[in-house]
């Protein structure tokens, strides 16, 4: 007997793959609406460059410099975010101070940030910096409210037992924050990917995704463009499920440490 967990595992994937078919026929419409088939081939003929590229080796390799792009500047962001998070949770003066700093970080347009990041480092740095920075206010604002929803009455008794320290923060405070970590990593991973293979197209980084894309628009191979970005969504559902499981194991330490700790009371 199928349980509910696995029902709705199973509309997820079949919903999932009804909306790649919605896109499918959304291109096909908007390539008898234009009569353009060179901007709008076929779904047909998109799928068989998608394969294409999945059979040939270099593509793994464009996958793994935009991936390696992309941990780093997860990486990166999750250590400045959450450095920047905690005290934005456990101080309204602090919240207050960095506010400004965030909205600017949220607001900047993505190309007014890569040019200056262009003009001040090496073009191999702009996918981790630039990226980076738009992932800040996302993780440090989920940090941000996981700390504020710990009970007082608890953060009282650590602070009581020990001060705040990195063993504390990882074996505490991350642990409760899980829940909101979680949906930002997801929405993490998909802003992610997108700002990295943008700015690896506008600094030409030597085999990447972003590198290929423009490649492909400059010799007007318009199924590749499309069988890239089929890549990159099948590249954003399956790492999408890694900030989950990881998370997953942070909740089962919580939700062990808080069942000690009622036992112990």
């Amino acid at each position: 007997m199928i349980s509910t967990m696995e029902r709705s595992k199973l509309s997820r994937i079949i919903t999932t793959m009804l909306g790649i078919l919605l896109i499918g026929a959304l291109l096909q419409a908007a390539g008898w609406l234009k009569g353009d088939a060179l901007v709008f081939p076929g779904v047909g003929e998109i799928l068989r460059a998608f394969f294409r590229l999945l059979g040939d080796g270099k593509t793994y390799l464009l996958i793994w410099t935009t991936i390696r792009h992309l941990i780093e500047a997860v990486a990166l962001s999750s250590l400045i975010g959450i450095a920047i998070g905690l005290p934005e949770g456990l101080s309204g003066f602090a919240h207050d101070l960095l506010a400004p700093l965030m909205t600017l970080l949220r607001s900047i347009p993505m190309v007014v940030l890569v040019v200056v990041i262009m003009v001040l480092t090496k073009y191999e740095r702009v996918p981790l910096i630039a990226t980076s920075l738009i992932l800040i206010p996302l993780i440090s604002e989920a940090a941000s409210e996981g700390c504020r929803a710990i009970p007082g009455d608890l953060v009282d008794v650590y602070r009581m037992n020990s001060p705040l320290n990195l063993r504390v923060i990882a074996s505490v405070y991350l642990p409760m924050m899980a829940g909101y970590l979680r949906q930002a990593y997801i929405s993490a991973i998909g802003m992610g990917v997108k700002m990295v293979v943008s700015t690896e197209y506008l600094v030409q980084t030597r085999d990447s995704l972003g590198k290929a894309i423009h490649n492909s628009i400059y010799f007007n191979e318009y199924q590749d463009i499309y069988a890239y970005a089929l890549v990159m969504i099948v590249l954003v559902l399956i790492l999408g499920e890694l900030p989950v499981l990881i998370l997953r194991v942070f909740e089962r330490r919580a939700s062990r440490r808080a069942e000690a700790d009622r036992q112990a009371d």
